[in-house]
């Protein structure tokens, strides 16, 4: 936490002025120059953590508290001994040296940090562009040799083979599509100006109609729903839970062989909406789990293509729906679990209202 100027001199007073205190009990049994370790000690701890000027204002505070309360004749700013002016003037010197260098070493460490992050950030863009450029070069291409080809009028096409090049397109341009959802999708989550719009969902007929979005995706590929009886209505952004579900979704296909089945089960547990997708492909090694979800992230030896913003997108969604989402290996396969809590309806009853 952050403190405002006056503030952090307010705190650095009090914080001198308390140590002083207790010392000031135990002087019978510290004496006086060990105190002066204790009040330099102090101002350490507070150059640690606060500006400049908080800092300057302990550690004169400090040295004028030492010099009146504690050093022979108290209660008085005249030192009798040279030895005790000698060194109250190096306490003085020490502590202000001290603070000083202490506040400029954490200023040199935190723009290393932030030179490190700008770094972390332009290589991790780097790694995007580089992505990006292969994965909107080859479906770009494809639409424009597919272009080429139906405009050629020395080319005689049957109905089959028109058919066949107008597929090419609509998933050439639907993968040009996703990427640039993607895009976006993070910048609305990075912006922080994602909106939830809410209305009532039928679970049963929202997961009916995800699967048929993704029955030309998944061709002979299985994707089995399964759907707990009696589910209430739940109050969700349905757009949103089309993201989270469609990304997990199109990398159980991509990812997992042809004969793998994937599975889609939507129940509720503890008042929470919980979808579980699973499928019965190789998994994730255990140790990389917990990166799979950063930004940028894909895991070593994958097949080529994608940018490795679909599962940091789903993250962001489900936590922007105040959800949690967790993935677990299975034997075989591996399993997201999403929850999410949600207002819910039995027809004319309203729970959590």
């Amino acid at each position: 936490m952050k403190f405002s100027h006056s503030n952090q001199i307010f705190i650095a007073v009090g914080v001198v002025f308390f140590t002083a205190i207790l010392c000031f009990f135990s002087t019978h049994f510290m004496g006086y120059r060990a105190i002066a370790l204790v009040l330099l000690m102090v101002t350490s701890l507070i150059a640690m953590f606060f500006d400049v000027v908080p800092v300057l204002v302990a550690a004169t505070l400090s040295a004028l508290i030492w010099n009146f309360w504690f050093i022979p004749p108290r209660f008085t700013f005249h030192i009798t001994y040279s030895e005790d002016l000698l060194l109250f003037l190096l306490y003085f010197f020490i502590a202000l040296v001290n603070g000083l260098l202490t506040v400029k070493i954490r200023q040199a460490e935190a723009k290393a940090r932030d030179k490190e992050e700008k770094e972390l950030t332009i290589g991790l863009y780097n790694t995007l562009l580089n992505s990006l450029s292969h994965e909107l070069r080859t479906p770009i291409a494809t639409i424009l040799g597919t272009v080429d080809t139906l405009k050629d009028e020395d080319k005689i096409l049957s109905l089959e083979q028109k058919a066949e090049l107008f597929h090419g397109i609509e998933t050439a341009s639907l993968r040009l599509n996703q990427q640039v959802e993607n895009l976006l999708n993070m910048s609305r989550l990075e912006s922080g100006n994602l909106k939830l719009s809410l209305d009532w969902v039928d679970m049963t007929e929202w997961g009916h109609q995800l699967i048929n979005k993704f029955s030309l995706d998944a061709q002979h590929r299985k994707i089995a729903l399964e759907v707990v009886n009696d589910l209430p209505l739940f109050l969700l952004d349905v757009g949103i839970m089309d993201q989270i579900a469609g990304n997990l979704l199109r990398n159980a296909l991509q990812y997992t062989a042809n004969f793998v089945p994937i599975f889609l089960r939507i129940a509720m547990e503890n008042e929470q909406l919980e979808i579980k997708i699973s499928d019965e492909g190789p998994g994730f090694p255990e140790d990389l789990i917990p990166l799979v979800f950063d930004k940028f992230y894909r895991l070593p030896h994958t097949i080529p293509g994608g940018t490795g913003l679909g599962l940091s997108i789903v993250k962001g969604y489900v936590e922007a729906s105040g959800g949690t989402i967790r993935l677990r290996n299975l034997n075989p396969g591996c399993e997201f679990i999403i929850r999410i809590p949600a207002k819910t309806s039995y027809v004319n009853y309203l729970k959590n209202e």
